[in-house]
């Protein structure tokens, strides 16, 4: 079945009442910061906190009567589980997903409180699915895709919909992918309705899906690495939504986990909005202040917010290395009264907070006379760091940065 601007429209409609139009609203911090118009796409606030449970209820409203009475099966690292749980318990279908053994515990501890029966299998994305496929064939359950089923790349297409409705104008749009839904879905929706518009898709580094998938003509496999987006860790995009990116789709670019930390962080602090790593990626990219976007007016879809609580306070700890906040220096001392007093000075003579010290005789250097101290710095950007390593170089501890 073809996809087309007016199936996603229809869609649309069949989703309305089920999921939440979630708001579109301009960021002027991250507009001064990023050297454009920045416009964000809420996805994270939908009910289950992903664009996903838009494919996952239209799929779901489009089975047969017979399909609804054997019940569904699905494979996912999370957010597509999260939607067909929660709305398999409204609808009354029976909602059983495979997720890979190191999934987020949130999201396994939500899918068994929406009533869905959660299995952990393999430790990949695609052992789990595979897996799932099994089981399908095996019980007769209908196996709903996260990104190759017809129904689900429509119903993500709604997201395009929305963008162009509540804001015509827009010059770029950034979109995360991992197997490819999304951005097919809002590539054809744009495409047909507003061709003008540049859509970036934006993709971890550790799983570089489909930019490979576009360079080798189909979906081709990739090595997956652990990645703090860890929605978008998919081996190998969808052959439906690389044939629909291929030409609808400007340009795929890639971010990196400092980047993607550093996102994070940033929407947290400058928007209040807990929006996890695959979320933050269009973000990541808009933070380079890339000349393509320079001046724009550009749309950015925070796609889920489904971050794990245990993985919160590291991605912060990151995000404030990468801006340069976060620091660590590691410095020689000469073994005297005073020396450490005089370290300190140097610190607090440029402004920096200490967050951590650690003075070391056991594993100091082999001359006897030093010891090796090792600072955990609080600072406000990468010219602080800078400026602080030159401020030790100039009272003679050289070399301090690590």
């Amino acid at each position: 079945m073809e996809i087309t601007a007016e199936t996603i429209r229809s869609a649309r409609e069949a989703i309305r009442g089920h999921v939440r139009t979630t708001p579109l609203y301009r960021s002027p911090l991250l507009s001064r910061a990023c050297g454009c118009d920045v416009l964000l796409k809420c996805e994270y606030q939908q009910i289950t906190g992903s664009f996903k449970e838009r494919g996952a209820v239209y799929r779901l409203l489009r089975l047969t009567p017979d399909e609804r009475a054997r019940g569904v099966i699905a494979a996912s690292a999370g957010n597509h589980a999260l939607g067909l749980s929660y709305h398999g318990q409204r609808l009354g279908i029976d909602v059983t997903v495979v997720m890979p053994e190191q999934a987020p515990i949130v999201k396994v501890s939500r899918c068994r409180a929406y009533g869905a029966h959660v299995e952990l299998f393999g430790d990949s994305f695609d052992a789990a699915r595979a897996h799932a496929r099994e089981r399908s064939e095996a019980e007769g359950l209908c196996f709903v895709h996260g990104f190759e089923d017809t129904a689900v790349i429509e119903g993500q297409g709604t997201v395009g919909l929305e963008l162009l409705e509540q804001e015509p104008a827009i010059d770029v749009a950034l979109v995360p992918v991992g197997g490819g839904g999304l951005l097919a879905g809002i590539a054809v929706a744009l495409h047909a309705l507003a061709p003008e518009v540049r859509l970036i898709g934006v993709e971890s580094e550790s799983a570089p899906t489909l930019s490979e998938a576009l360079e080798a003509g189909g979906p081709v496999a990739v090595r997956v690495r652990p990645s703090l987006a860890d929605g978008l860790g998919v081996a190998q995009a969808g052959a439906r939504a690389v044939e629909l990116c291929r030409g609808r789709v400007s340009q795929v670019e890639q971010v990196s986990e400092p980047e993607i930390a550093d996102a994070v962080v940033r929407l947290l602090e400058d928007e209040k909005a807990v929006v996890e790593g695959a979320g933050a990626v269009g973000v990541a990219y808009a933070l380079r202040r890339p000349q393509l976007l320079a001046g724009k007016r550009v749309a950015i879809v925070l796609s889920g917010g489904n971050i794990d609580m245990n993985m919160v306070s590291r991605i912060i700890e990151r995000g404030l290395a990468a801006a340069g906040r976060l620091c660590r220096f590691n410095v020689e001392l000469e073994d005297h009264p005073g020396a450490l007093a005089r370290l300190l000075g140097v610190v607090s003579g440029a402004g920096a907070n200490v967050l951590q010290i650690q003075h070391d005789r056991s594993f100091a250097p082999a001359d006897v006379a030093k010891v090796s101290v090792t600072l955990v710095l609080e600072t406000s950007d990468h010219a602080h760091v800078g400026r602080l390593r030159d401020a030790f170089a100039a009272q003679g501890f050289p070399d301090a940065a690590r």
